[in-house]
Parts: structure tokens; sequence; C-alpha cells
């Protein structure tokens, strides 16, 4: 596929979202930015959803990743269940009783100032480096495959990108994002459909063949029994049970689109439906991972030497033809505006009301906030663009992959603050919250880097954020006064 054509996607699906935005942004307001004056269709909601939650790591690792661990991750998919009940039924009725536009004021309700401080600091934290690194597996691979070949520098290109998603978010906020996702969804489970759909035929499979092929193949195994392994069942299922909880439940940019439903009522038929919906966009994809390895080796087609995330660029783009490689890039493209335009708003709206208090400061004008409102946003896009630079400069797949496990640190705090907040009725020393909330994960680190000599070959896998977040509600019971 011609960088041209590529280029020619890049600008047409583009111009489609500014359309979308032309529409759902018209008389939008601060309301409409943060919470989409919760008039939100639930259905809307849940689909677009999926395209947010499945980034361009899922989109590229997950198919590549079933060489390594097989159908290992289905094991933390399945907890991901489990944790989207937990968020429709105990979290989403307390953000709705609460009336909250930024969930991180329950905190400040709870526990006190201090707290509420920390964890909107944790958050933000937390989406800068998680949507940093999304945004930059997606732009890099277009920088790789057209970008470089006009010898445009990968910061110019990461510009473009930011400076779009600014174009388009930065008025109608979470009522335009609601819509873009949806598209982005669509894109995304079609390049994925036909993906398979064009592989199958290749290999002449029916329907029947395919299920047969997969099921009988060595990437088809789901459990994994060894306790000493990181994917280890229980660890697996638990981690993606909380992950689920902490990266969508206590996450600003995905609860933003839940508490814009009308009411509660939607916003749970939204968690379950998305919920039953990802578990098979899931499964799909990790079938797909194990076609293309069955494909490779039917065909002699040497595995990428570089890294097993190139495994799907590398078929679609070159073996499936023109059709596959036009749908590939455009699904990526989809993979790549989430990324970061939910980011950007979640951002803006966190530090807005968690740090600028636009809604207890009303001696501050509509429009004084509209223009505050709208510097915090490109200020946010600047800090994305820089620490995506950051990560090219970096160039080490090892070093970066492992700034991803971030996330088990710096959600555990918010785990940690909000269990404590709900499940007893006890009150802290709030001014040593921030310190409690540092020292967790520092100790979780030291555990994970240790772990072999400490627990006899014992490997930390996703259940270090639930290590991190007890670690944390344990040290709130210690400064806690009743």
């Amino acid at each position: 596929m011609s960088p041209i054509l590529i280029l020619v996607c890049v600008a047409i699906y583009t111009l489609i979202l500014f359309a979308i935005t032309f529409i759902t942004a018209k008389n939008a307001d601060n309301k409409s930015f943060f919470i989409g004056n919760r008039s939100s269709r639930w259905y809307v909601v849940a689909y677009g959803m999926i395209g947010a939650s499945l980034s361009g790591v899922t989109f590229m690792s997950a198919p590549g990743d079933v060489g390594k661990g097989a159908f290992s991750y289905f094991q933390m998919v399945l907890g991901y269940l489990l944790g989207y009940f937990v968020i429709a039924f105990v979290l989403l009725p307390l953000y709705y009783r609460l009336n909250l536009t930024s969930i991180y004021s329950y905190l400040k309700n709870r526990l006190g100032i201090y707290s509420y401080k920390t964890g909107a600091f944790f958050f933000i934290l937390s989406r800068v480096i998680g949507a940093s690194f999304r945004l930059f597996i997606v732009v890099n691979v277009l920088q790789i495959f057209v970008f470089d070949a006009w010898g445009i520098p990968f910061a110019v290109t990461t510009s473009i990108f930011i400076i779009l998603i600014i174009a388009y978010t930065l008025k109608g906020g979470v009522k335009t994002i609601v819509w873009t996702d949806s598209l982005q969804t669509t894109f995304m489970l079609l390049s994925l459909v036909l993906s398979v759909v064009l592989i199958c035929k290749q290999m002449n499979f029916g329907f029947g063949d395919m299920i047969t092929a997969v099921k009988d193949s060595t990437y088809s195994k789901i459990i994994v029994s060894d306790w000493q392994m990181k994917t280890f069942l229980p660890k697996h299922f638990f981690g993606g049970m909380f992950i689920a909880i902490a990266m969508t439940g206590l996450d600003q940019e995905m609860m933003q689109k839940n508490i814009s439903c009308k009411n509660i009522g939607e916003a749970k038929k939204n968690v379950i439906t998305f919920s039953l919906v990802l578990v098979l966009v899931n499964f799909i994809f990790l079938c797909l991972g194990a076609l293309l390895y069955i494909y490779i080796t039917a065909k002699n087609i040497p595995l990428p030497v570089r890294t097993t995330d190139d495994l799907f660029p590398t078929i679609a783009l070159q073996h499936l033809g023109t059709l596959s490689a036009l749908f590939f890039i455009i699904g990526l493209i989809s993979a790549a505006y989430p990324s970061a335009d939910g980011a950007l708003t979640a951002l803006t709206a966190s530090f807005c009301i968690d740090f600028l208090r636009f809604d207890e400061r009303t001696e501050i004008s509509e429009a004084q906030k509209t223009r505050w409102r709208k510097i915090t946003h490109i200020g946010f896009a600047v800090v994305l663009l820089l620490v995506i630079v950051i990560f090219r400069m970096v160039n080490d797949e090892a070093v970066i992959r492992q700034l991803f496990k971030v996330a088990n640190y710096t959600y555990g705090p918010l785990l940690g603050l909000f269990f404590f907040g709900i499940l007893t009725k006890r009150n802290v020393r709030d001014k040593f919250v921030p310190v409690v909330c540092l020292l967790a994960p520092v100790i979780c680190y030291l555990l994970d880097v240790n772990s072999k000599e400490l627990f006899n070959g014992y490997l930390f896998g996703n259940e270090l954020l639930i290590v991190n977040g007890i670690l944390t509600f344990f040290g709130l019971s210690v400064i806690g006064k009743r």
C-alpha cells in the first residue's frame, strides 16, 4: 500500500471526524464539555466504549502475543467482566447519587481535601503516561510506513495528530467524543473481522474449518496452572477484575462517558452491554492471532524479527491485499484517535474541576471558565506530545513496555482510596494521605523487582495492582481516626 493512499485514508477519516464535531458541538458549553449535559444515549456510549477500551496496543499486541501466551489473556478478559459488574452496581450508583462531574470529588466529601487532590493527581499521572504510550504505538507505525519515506520527523507527525485531536475536541468535549468513539469502534471492528475473513479465504477455510483449526492449534490454550507464571489463572483473573475497576471505574476519562447518560438505569445498561460485547471482541482478537500464526506457518512467511507486535501489521499490509491494507490503516487510525481525544478531555475536566475548582468559584464568569478550559486543554496536548517524543527518543522496546506497567503502580492508590471510603466509615488524618499513596507504589516496586528471591521464584503479574491497593488501604487504616 503506497504512502499516498495511506495519507488519503488518514485525511478522509479526519474529515469525517470534523463533520461529526460540527454537528455535535453546536451550542456546546462547559457542562456539555465535561458531562455531555447528561443526555448521551446509553447504547451509543456502550458501543463507543469498545473502541475506547481497545487501544492500538490491543489492536496490534493482542494478536501477536498469542504466539507467546496462547489464549491466556482471555483469563484476564473474564476478570474484566466481573470488574465491570462491580462498576455497574457499586460505583455508578455512588457517582449518580452524589451528582458528580469529577468522580474524585467523592474523595473530598468522604476523606478530605488532601485525599481528593491525591486521587486527582494519580489519575492525571496515569492518564498522561497511558494515553501517550497508546498514541505512540499507533503513530510510530504510520511514521515507519509513511512519513519516514518522506523525511518528515516523528515530532512533526505526532504534532499533526495532536493538533487535529485538539481541533475536534476543544469545543464539544464528551458530547462529541461519545459519537466519534462510535465511528472509531465501527472501523476497528471492520478491520478485525475483514482480516479474519481474508485469512480464511486464502487458507480455503469455511467457518467450521476456522473454528477447528484454531481449536486444534497449540495457541488455543486458555488456562495456566503454573502458580509461578505471571499468567497463572487466579493472578490473571483477579488482576483483570481490579484492572477493570481501577482503569475504568476509577478513571475520569472512562467514567465521564458513563455519567453523561440520562440516569443511573441507562448507565448500568451501558456498562453491562459494553462488558459482554467486549468479551466477545477480545476473543475474536485472540482467534485472529491464532489464525495469523497458522497462516504464516502454512505460507512459510518468517516471523517478524523485531517484535510480535509487528505480526498483524506485516500480514495485513503486505500479504492480504489492498483491501486488507486499507482497512488495517483505517482501523489503526481509529485506534489512534481514542487514545488521545478522551484522555485530553478527561485531563482537562479533572484539572479544571479538581484543581482550578470550577464547580466552586462562582466569581468567575462562564466566558472566563471557557478560556481557562481551552488553555488547559492545549496545555495537556503539549504534555502528551513531549511524553510521546520522549518514548521515541528512548527507542527501547523493553523500557517502553516497562513504562506500560506503571498502571499497576499509579492506579493502586486510587483503588485503596475509594475502597477505604466505600467499605469503612472511618475518617483519616487527611494531610498524611499523600505520603501513604506515595509509599504504597514504592513498596510494590521493591516487592516486584525482588519477588524471585523473596517468594521462592514467584513473579508478580497484574495482581501487583491488588497488592498496591491493599497496601494503600492498610496505610489509610494506620492513619485513620474514628
